[in-house]
Protein backbone atom coordinates (compact mmCIF):
# COMPACT_ATOMS: atom_id res chain seq x y z
CA UNK A 1 0.00 0.00 0.00
CA UNK A 2 1.41 3.09 -0.64
CA UNK A 3 2.59 5.83 2.28
CA UNK A 4 0.48 8.23 1.70
CA UNK A 5 -3.32 8.32 1.19
CA UNK A 6 -5.93 10.38 1.40
CA UNK A 7 -8.96 9.65 1.53
CA UNK A 8 -12.15 11.52 0.83
CA UNK A 9 -15.85 10.17 2.56
CA UNK A 10 -18.52 11.71 1.18
CA UNK A 11 -21.35 11.32 3.39
CA UNK A 12 -25.44 11.46 3.05
CA UNK A 13 -25.38 13.37 6.04
CA UNK A 14 -22.98 14.65 8.85
CA UNK A 15 -22.35 11.52 11.43
CA UNK A 16 -23.48 11.12 14.41
CA UNK A 17 -22.48 8.10 16.07
CA UNK A 18 -24.72 8.88 19.41
CA UNK A 19 -27.75 8.79 17.00
CA UNK A 20 -28.11 6.16 14.56
CA UNK A 21 -25.39 2.80 13.80
CA UNK A 22 -24.64 3.88 10.99
CA UNK A 23 -23.26 6.69 12.91
CA UNK A 24 -21.44 4.74 14.67
CA UNK A 25 -20.05 2.70 11.48
CA UNK A 26 -18.47 5.89 10.05
CA UNK A 27 -16.90 6.43 13.39
CA UNK A 28 -15.39 2.82 13.24
CA UNK A 29 -13.72 3.45 9.42
CA UNK A 30 -12.71 6.65 10.46
CA UNK A 31 -10.62 4.98 13.40
CA UNK A 32 -8.63 2.40 11.23
CA UNK A 33 -8.00 5.50 8.76
CA UNK A 34 -6.60 7.52 11.39
CA UNK A 35 -4.48 4.77 13.18
CA UNK A 36 -2.77 3.77 9.83
CA UNK A 37 -2.39 7.87 9.56
CA UNK A 38 -4.21 8.94 6.57
CA UNK A 39 -5.65 11.64 5.72
CA UNK A 40 -8.91 12.28 6.08
CA UNK A 41 -11.62 15.05 4.70
CA UNK A 42 -15.43 14.63 5.43
CA UNK A 43 -18.19 16.36 2.60
CA UNK A 44 -21.62 16.44 2.90
CA UNK A 45 -24.03 18.26 1.11
CA UNK A 46 -26.39 17.96 3.76
CA UNK A 47 -27.10 20.97 6.48
CA UNK A 48 -24.77 21.22 10.12
CA UNK A 49 -26.10 18.91 12.64
CA UNK A 50 -25.64 20.33 16.28
CA UNK A 51 -25.35 16.32 17.28
CA UNK A 52 -22.51 15.35 14.50
CA UNK A 53 -18.96 14.92 15.08
CA UNK A 54 -16.36 17.97 16.43
CA UNK A 55 -14.47 18.10 13.00
CA UNK A 56 -11.66 19.84 14.43
CA UNK A 57 -11.13 17.56 17.68
CA UNK A 58 -10.85 14.35 15.59
CA UNK A 59 -8.48 16.17 13.02
CA UNK A 60 -10.21 15.61 9.69
CA UNK A 61 -11.36 18.30 7.10
CA UNK A 62 -14.49 18.93 7.17
CA UNK A 63 -16.13 19.99 3.71
CA UNK A 64 -19.87 21.59 2.62
CA UNK A 65 -20.19 20.75 -0.87
CA UNK A 66 -23.54 21.11 -3.50
CA UNK A 67 -25.40 18.36 -4.67
CA UNK A 68 -26.02 19.37 -9.63
CA UNK A 69 -23.18 21.85 -8.90
CA UNK A 70 -19.56 21.56 -10.95
CA UNK A 71 -18.10 23.57 -7.74
CA UNK A 72 -17.49 19.92 -6.75
CA UNK A 73 -15.31 18.97 -9.86
CA UNK A 74 -13.13 21.67 -9.04
CA UNK A 75 -12.74 20.79 -5.39
CA UNK A 76 -11.69 17.12 -6.08
CA UNK A 77 -9.18 18.43 -8.93
CA UNK A 78 -7.46 20.24 -6.41
CA UNK A 79 -7.81 17.77 -3.49
CA UNK A 80 -6.78 14.57 -5.45
CA UNK A 81 -7.46 12.01 -2.78
CA UNK A 82 -6.23 8.47 -3.25
CA UNK A 83 -9.50 6.68 -1.99
CA UNK A 84 -13.08 7.91 -2.12
CA UNK A 85 -15.43 6.32 -0.04
CA UNK A 86 -19.42 7.10 -0.40
CA UNK A 87 -22.01 6.84 1.95
CA UNK A 88 -24.54 4.85 0.30
CA UNK A 89 -25.17 4.77 -2.89
CA UNK A 90 -27.39 7.52 -3.21
CA UNK A 91 -24.54 9.55 -2.99
CA UNK A 92 -22.64 7.32 -5.53
CA UNK A 93 -24.96 8.35 -7.87
CA UNK A 94 -24.66 11.86 -7.07
CA UNK A 95 -20.98 12.31 -7.57
CA UNK A 96 -19.45 8.94 -8.36
CA UNK A 97 -19.14 10.29 -12.28
CA UNK A 98 -17.54 13.32 -11.39
CA UNK A 99 -14.76 11.66 -9.13
CA UNK A 100 -14.23 9.59 -12.53
CA UNK A 101 -14.07 12.22 -14.63
CA UNK A 102 -11.53 14.18 -12.04
CA UNK A 103 -9.84 11.67 -10.30
CA UNK A 104 -9.52 8.58 -12.55
CA UNK A 105 -6.84 6.70 -10.61
CA UNK A 106 -8.83 7.38 -7.38
CA UNK A 107 -9.99 3.47 -5.90
CA UNK A 108 -13.97 4.08 -5.57
CA UNK A 109 -15.68 2.57 -2.41
CA UNK A 110 -19.25 2.38 -1.45
CA UNK A 111 -20.52 1.63 1.86
CA UNK A 112 -23.90 0.13 1.99
CA UNK A 113 -24.62 0.81 5.88
CA UNK A 114 -27.73 -1.64 4.72
CA UNK A 115 -29.06 -3.22 1.57
CA UNK A 116 -31.90 -0.38 0.92
CA UNK A 117 -33.52 -2.48 -1.36
CA UNK A 118 -33.51 -5.01 0.56
CA UNK A 119 -34.77 -3.20 3.51
CA UNK A 120 -37.90 -1.54 1.19
CA UNK A 121 -38.84 -4.36 -0.14
CA UNK A 122 -39.19 -6.06 3.24
CA UNK A 123 -41.28 -3.15 4.16
CA UNK A 124 -43.64 -3.10 1.49
CA UNK A 125 -44.53 -6.97 1.77
CA UNK A 126 -44.95 -5.77 5.19
CA UNK A 127 -47.37 -2.78 4.39
CA UNK A 128 -49.43 -5.73 2.05
CA UNK A 129 -49.61 -7.98 4.72
CA UNK A 130 -47.80 -10.66 3.10
CA UNK A 131 -44.39 -12.78 3.23
CA UNK A 132 -41.45 -11.31 1.80
CA UNK A 133 -39.81 -13.19 -1.11
CA UNK A 134 -36.41 -12.59 -3.11
CA UNK A 135 -38.73 -11.71 -6.38
CA UNK A 136 -39.63 -8.81 -5.02
CA UNK A 137 -36.49 -7.03 -5.16
CA UNK A 138 -36.74 -7.39 -8.97
CA UNK A 139 -39.00 -5.20 -9.18
CA UNK A 140 -38.11 -2.29 -7.60
CA UNK A 141 -36.14 0.50 -9.10
CA UNK A 142 -34.28 0.91 -5.92
CA UNK A 143 -32.69 -2.56 -6.25
CA UNK A 144 -31.74 -1.66 -10.26
CA UNK A 145 -29.88 1.58 -8.83
CA UNK A 146 -28.35 0.27 -5.74
CA UNK A 147 -26.96 -2.78 -8.04
CA UNK A 148 -25.42 -0.36 -10.95
CA UNK A 149 -24.21 1.85 -8.02
CA UNK A 150 -22.23 -1.78 -6.44
CA UNK A 151 -20.75 -2.40 -9.84
CA UNK A 152 -19.79 0.92 -10.62
CA UNK A 153 -16.83 1.35 -7.55
CA UNK A 154 -14.43 -0.68 -7.49
CA UNK A 155 -15.37 -2.29 -4.20
CA UNK A 156 -18.58 -2.31 -1.93
CA UNK A 157 -18.52 -2.64 1.61
CA UNK A 158 -20.99 -5.14 3.12
CA UNK A 159 -21.78 -5.03 6.27
CA UNK A 160 -24.28 -7.94 6.70
CA UNK A 161 -22.89 -11.28 5.81
CA UNK A 162 -26.79 -12.56 4.63
CA UNK A 163 -26.53 -9.13 2.18
CA UNK A 164 -23.37 -10.13 0.84
CA UNK A 165 -24.31 -13.61 0.07
CA UNK A 166 -27.61 -12.64 -1.71
CA UNK A 167 -25.46 -9.82 -3.95
CA UNK A 168 -23.36 -13.28 -4.88
CA UNK A 169 -25.83 -15.80 -5.09
CA UNK A 170 -29.46 -13.84 -5.84
CA UNK A 171 -28.07 -11.35 -7.89
CA UNK A 172 -24.72 -12.79 -9.23
CA UNK A 173 -22.47 -9.76 -8.67
CA UNK A 174 -18.70 -10.82 -8.33
CA UNK A 175 -17.03 -11.89 -5.02
CA UNK A 176 -13.94 -9.35 -6.25
CA UNK A 177 -15.83 -6.43 -6.19
CA UNK A 178 -17.82 -7.15 -2.57
CA UNK A 179 -15.92 -7.27 0.59
CA UNK A 180 -17.38 -7.88 3.83
CA UNK A 181 -16.71 -5.70 7.00
CA UNK A 182 -19.23 -5.32 9.82
CA UNK A 183 -19.08 -3.35 12.80
CA UNK A 184 -15.57 -3.05 13.75
CA UNK A 185 -15.71 -3.98 17.99
CA UNK A 186 -13.66 -4.22 20.61
CA UNK A 187 -13.57 -7.82 22.33
CA UNK A 188 -14.88 -7.78 25.73
CA UNK A 189 -12.82 -8.96 28.52
CA UNK A 190 -13.57 -10.80 31.58
CA UNK A 191 -12.77 -7.74 34.05
CA UNK A 192 -15.09 -5.74 32.34
CA UNK A 193 -17.68 -7.94 32.36
CA UNK A 194 -16.79 -7.87 36.64
CA UNK A 195 -18.08 -4.17 36.22
CA UNK A 196 -21.23 -4.31 34.63
CA UNK A 197 -24.83 -3.72 36.88
CA UNK A 198 -25.62 -7.30 38.29
CA UNK A 199 -29.44 -8.92 37.77
CA UNK A 200 -30.42 -7.74 40.85
CA UNK A 201 -29.08 -4.13 39.89
CA UNK A 202 -30.71 -3.31 37.00
CA UNK A 203 -34.73 -2.71 36.27
CA UNK A 204 -37.21 -2.25 33.64
CA UNK A 205 -37.05 -3.12 29.55
CA UNK A 206 -35.27 -0.59 26.99
CA UNK A 207 -35.75 0.05 23.31
CA UNK A 208 -33.42 2.87 21.08
CA UNK A 209 -33.14 3.56 17.89
CA UNK A 210 -33.55 6.35 15.49
CA UNK A 211 -36.89 7.27 14.54
CA UNK A 212 -36.11 8.69 11.65
CA UNK A 213 -35.43 4.88 10.62
CA UNK A 214 -39.20 3.34 9.57
CA UNK A 215 -38.36 -0.36 11.26
CA UNK A 216 -37.66 1.62 14.27
CA UNK A 217 -40.55 3.69 14.58
CA UNK A 218 -42.81 0.19 13.47
CA UNK A 219 -41.00 -2.23 16.26
CA UNK A 220 -42.12 0.49 18.82
CA UNK A 221 -45.75 1.12 17.43
CA UNK A 222 -45.45 -2.94 17.61
CA UNK A 223 -44.80 -2.95 21.12
CA UNK A 224 -47.47 -0.39 22.12
CA UNK A 225 -50.34 -2.24 20.20
CA UNK A 226 -49.95 -6.01 21.10
CA UNK A 227 -46.57 -6.78 23.03
CA UNK A 228 -46.48 -4.33 25.92
CA UNK A 229 -49.83 -5.14 27.17
CA UNK A 230 -48.86 -8.86 27.46
CA UNK A 231 -45.70 -8.28 29.53
CA UNK A 232 -47.58 -5.36 31.58
CA UNK A 233 -50.09 -7.94 32.50
CA UNK A 234 -47.58 -10.34 34.22
CA UNK A 235 -45.08 -7.49 34.99
CA UNK A 236 -47.29 -4.92 36.70
CA UNK A 237 -44.08 -3.30 38.42
CA UNK A 238 -41.85 -3.08 35.01
CA UNK A 239 -41.45 -0.42 33.07
CA UNK A 240 -40.36 0.00 28.97
CA UNK A 241 -38.03 2.87 28.22
CA UNK A 242 -38.05 4.18 24.67
CA UNK A 243 -35.16 6.02 23.44
CA UNK A 244 -34.21 7.35 20.13
CA UNK A 245 -33.21 10.69 18.03
CA UNK A 246 -35.43 12.74 16.23
CA UNK A 247 -38.80 11.29 17.71
CA UNK A 248 -41.77 13.15 15.88
CA UNK A 249 -45.35 13.94 17.14
CA UNK A 250 -46.73 10.71 16.06
CA UNK A 251 -44.17 9.35 18.29
CA UNK A 252 -44.53 11.35 21.72
CA UNK A 253 -48.45 10.89 21.54
CA UNK A 254 -47.22 6.67 22.47
CA UNK A 255 -45.89 8.37 25.85
CA UNK A 256 -48.38 6.75 28.33
CA UNK A 257 -47.66 7.21 32.03
CA UNK A 258 -50.06 5.52 33.44
CA UNK A 259 -49.11 2.11 31.45
CA UNK A 260 -45.38 2.51 32.41
CA UNK A 261 -45.00 2.76 28.14
CA UNK A 262 -42.70 5.89 28.12
CA UNK A 263 -41.07 7.94 25.31
CA UNK A 264 -37.43 9.54 26.92
CA UNK A 265 -36.16 10.91 23.29
CA UNK A 266 -33.28 11.38 22.63
CA UNK A 267 -30.32 9.28 25.08
CA UNK A 268 -27.18 11.45 25.83
CA UNK A 269 -25.33 7.89 26.01
CA UNK A 270 -27.11 5.16 24.54
CA UNK A 271 -24.54 2.46 26.25
CA UNK A 272 -25.35 4.14 29.66
CA UNK A 273 -29.62 3.68 29.25
CA UNK A 274 -28.55 -0.03 27.89
CA UNK A 275 -26.07 -0.80 31.04
CA UNK A 276 -28.41 0.30 33.56
CA UNK A 277 -31.46 -1.85 31.47
CA UNK A 278 -32.78 -5.65 32.45
CA UNK A 279 -33.62 -6.27 29.02
CA UNK A 280 -34.24 -4.99 25.39
CA UNK A 281 -36.88 -5.43 23.01
CA UNK A 282 -36.24 -4.76 19.61
CA UNK A 283 -39.44 -6.14 18.10
CA UNK A 284 -38.32 -5.58 14.02
CA UNK A 285 -40.83 -6.63 11.51
CA UNK A 286 -38.84 -5.33 8.52
CA UNK A 287 -35.13 -4.00 8.05
CA UNK A 288 -31.93 -4.85 6.79
CA UNK A 289 -28.32 -4.57 7.54
CA UNK A 290 -26.49 -4.96 11.57
CA UNK A 291 -29.37 -3.26 14.32
CA UNK A 292 -27.22 -1.27 16.35
CA UNK A 293 -29.05 -1.55 19.55
CA UNK A 294 -28.57 -5.04 19.94
CA UNK A 295 -24.79 -4.49 19.57
CA UNK A 296 -25.47 -2.25 22.25
CA UNK A 297 -26.80 -4.28 24.43
CA UNK A 298 -24.46 -6.79 23.84
CA UNK A 299 -21.86 -5.12 25.01
CA UNK A 300 -23.99 -3.79 28.03
CA UNK A 301 -24.31 -7.48 29.12
CA UNK A 302 -28.12 -6.72 28.68
CA UNK A 303 -29.71 -10.19 26.85
CA UNK A 304 -32.41 -9.14 24.52
CA UNK A 305 -35.14 -10.37 22.59
CA UNK A 306 -35.72 -10.12 18.95
CA UNK A 307 -37.16 -11.22 15.91
CA UNK A 308 -35.92 -13.32 12.98
CA UNK A 309 -35.39 -9.72 11.15
CA UNK A 310 -33.58 -8.04 14.07
CA UNK A 311 -30.95 -11.35 14.43
CA UNK A 312 -29.88 -11.51 11.01
CA UNK A 313 -26.61 -11.87 10.08
CA UNK A 314 -26.12 -10.84 13.75
CA UNK A 315 -24.39 -14.01 15.44
CA UNK A 316 -23.27 -16.28 13.30
CA UNK A 317 -25.07 -19.78 14.22
CA UNK A 318 -23.89 -19.16 17.83
CA UNK A 319 -26.54 -18.86 20.51
CA UNK A 320 -28.38 -15.32 20.79
CA UNK A 321 -27.64 -13.17 24.09
CA UNK A 322 -31.10 -13.68 24.84
CA UNK A 323 -34.45 -15.00 22.86
CA UNK A 324 -35.57 -15.02 19.20
CA UNK A 325 -39.06 -15.03 17.73
CA UNK A 326 -41.65 -13.77 15.53
CA UNK A 327 -44.93 -15.04 17.63
CA UNK A 328 -46.22 -12.31 19.86
CA UNK A 329 -47.15 -14.37 22.53
CA UNK A 330 -43.67 -15.95 22.31
CA UNK A 331 -42.07 -12.64 22.44
CA UNK A 332 -43.80 -11.29 25.47
CA UNK A 333 -43.10 -14.63 27.22
CA UNK A 334 -39.39 -14.68 26.22
CA UNK A 335 -39.06 -11.02 27.52
CA UNK A 336 -40.77 -12.28 31.05
CA UNK A 337 -38.40 -15.12 31.04
CA UNK A 338 -35.59 -13.43 30.93
CA UNK A 339 -36.36 -10.48 33.19
CA UNK A 340 -37.17 -12.57 36.26
CA UNK A 341 -35.39 -15.68 35.74
CA UNK A 342 -31.69 -15.10 36.64
CA UNK A 343 -30.27 -18.52 35.30
CA UNK A 344 -31.52 -17.69 31.73
CA UNK A 345 -30.51 -14.07 31.93
CA UNK A 346 -26.71 -14.71 33.04
CA UNK A 347 -26.78 -17.28 30.73
CA UNK A 348 -27.59 -14.82 27.60
CA UNK A 349 -25.63 -12.17 28.37
CA UNK A 350 -22.84 -14.81 28.45
CA UNK A 351 -24.09 -15.77 24.96
CA UNK A 352 -23.81 -11.95 23.84
CA UNK A 353 -20.14 -11.52 24.37
CA UNK A 354 -19.60 -14.41 22.55
CA UNK A 355 -21.02 -13.05 19.68
CA UNK A 356 -19.07 -9.62 20.23
CA UNK A 357 -15.69 -11.27 20.47
CA UNK A 358 -16.11 -13.76 17.52
CA UNK A 359 -18.57 -11.87 14.80
CA UNK A 360 -17.52 -8.61 15.51
CA UNK A 361 -13.53 -9.22 15.82
CA UNK A 362 -12.08 -5.44 15.12
CA UNK A 363 -8.51 -6.23 14.79
CA UNK A 364 -9.60 -9.02 12.03
CA UNK A 365 -11.58 -7.34 10.00
CA UNK A 366 -10.24 -4.17 10.16
CA UNK A 367 -6.34 -6.28 8.36
CA UNK A 368 -8.81 -7.62 6.30
CA UNK A 369 -10.18 -4.64 4.58
CA UNK A 370 -6.41 -2.68 4.45
CA UNK A 371 -5.58 -6.06 2.58
CA UNK A 372 -8.30 -5.47 0.08
CA UNK A 373 -7.26 -1.97 -0.28
CA UNK A 374 -3.50 -2.73 -0.90
CA UNK A 375 -4.67 -5.57 -3.17
CA UNK A 376 -7.61 -2.81 -5.33
CA UNK A 377 -4.36 -0.31 -5.76
CA UNK A 378 -1.71 -2.82 -7.15
CA UNK A 379 -3.63 -4.32 -9.60
CA UNK A 380 -6.50 -1.34 -10.19
CA UNK A 381 -6.28 -1.28 -13.65
CA UNK A 382 -6.70 -5.18 -14.32
CA UNK A 383 -9.43 -5.26 -11.57
CA UNK A 384 -11.34 -2.40 -13.78
CA UNK A 385 -10.98 -4.64 -16.83
CA UNK A 386 -12.04 -7.67 -15.12
CA UNK A 387 -15.48 -5.35 -14.26
CA UNK A 388 -17.09 -5.20 -17.38
CA UNK A 389 -20.45 -4.44 -16.46
CA UNK A 390 -19.25 -1.98 -13.83
CA UNK A 391 -17.45 0.04 -17.11
CA UNK A 392 -20.56 -0.04 -19.34
CA UNK A 393 -22.64 1.18 -16.44
CA UNK A 394 -20.46 4.02 -15.66
CA UNK A 395 -20.12 4.90 -19.36
CA UNK A 396 -24.02 4.93 -19.87
CA UNK A 397 -23.91 6.66 -16.05
CA UNK A 398 -21.40 9.91 -17.27
CA UNK A 399 -23.35 10.48 -20.58
CA UNK A 400 -27.16 10.83 -18.98
CA UNK A 401 -26.67 11.88 -15.65
CA UNK A 402 -23.82 13.65 -16.11
CA UNK A 403 -26.07 16.04 -18.84
CA UNK A 404 -29.65 16.00 -16.29
CA UNK A 405 -27.15 17.44 -13.53
CA UNK A 406 -25.27 19.99 -16.08
CA UNK A 407 -29.02 20.39 -16.77
CA UNK A 408 -30.29 20.78 -13.13
CA UNK A 409 -27.17 23.03 -12.40
CA UNK A 410 -28.08 25.86 -15.34
CA UNK A 411 -31.98 25.48 -14.15
CA UNK A 412 -30.67 26.84 -10.44
CA UNK A 413 -28.57 28.98 -11.77
CA UNK A 414 -31.72 30.89 -13.56
CA UNK A 415 -33.77 30.94 -10.74
CA UNK A 416 -30.85 32.50 -8.61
Amino acid sequence: MAEYQHILMIGAVWPEPNSSAAGSRTMQLIEQFQKRNWKITFACAAADSLFSIDFEKYGIDKVTIELNNSSFDEFIKNLQPTIVLFDRFMIEEQFGWRVTENCPNAIRILDTIDLHCLRLARQQAFKEQRDFELEDLLATDMAKREIASIYRCDCTLMISIYEMNLLQHFFKISADILHYTPFLLEPIQQKEVTTWPTFEDRTHFVTIGNFLHEPNWNGVLFLKEEIWPLIKKQLPNAELHIYGAYPSPKVTQLHQPKDDFLIKGRADSAKEVMLNAKVCLAPLRFGAGLKGKLIDAMECGTPSVTTTIGAEAMHDNLDWGGAITNDVNDFANSAIDLYTNKLKWELAQQNGVKIINHVFDKNLHATLLMNKINELQNQLQHHRLKNFIGSVLMHHTISSTKYMSRWIEEKNKQKN
